[in-house]
């Protein structure tokens, strides 16, 4: 059954994987405090002006931050390269939580990807 909040998905979760998106929704909430927390494609993610600018997501050996873009994490390449990746995921180990440094710079990038579509939109 998909889970209809982020809660209900957390639950689902081991207590280190938890814990470790738990904070990583505090990081995420602290830099956009005012995102709608909703779920995407069946995981965690945060919507702002009616787009989803950040996610996450639990696997079975390793936690992933979704960006819910696939020119985030090209944009970002030198900072990410400690990480695995994919074009719409950052891959990250259950025990080493992203930096929130990092978590600001991945979000940061995503908002100005946004806001740059609804500015050439509104021209």
């Amino acid at each position: 059954m998909t889970p209809q909040t982020i809660d209900e998905y957390l639950v689902t979760l081991d207590d280190q994987k938890r814990t470790a998106l738990q904070q990583l929704r505090r990081t995420i909430l602290d830099i956009i405090p005012n995102a709608e927390e909703c779920i995407s494609y069946g995981m965690p993610a945060f919507r702002l002006e009616g787009k989803v600018i950040a996610g996450f997501a639990a696997f079975k050996n390793h936690l992933s931050y979704l960006p819910h873009s696939g020119s985030v994490i090209p944009e970002l390449s030198d900072d990410l390269a400690a990480y695995k990746s994919t074009a719409g995921s950052l891959h990250f180990p259950i025990d080493r939580p992203l930096p929130k440094t990092l978590v600001r710079k991945l979000v940061a990038t995503r908002l100005k990807e946004v806001r740059g579509r609804a500015s050439e939109k509104a021209r």
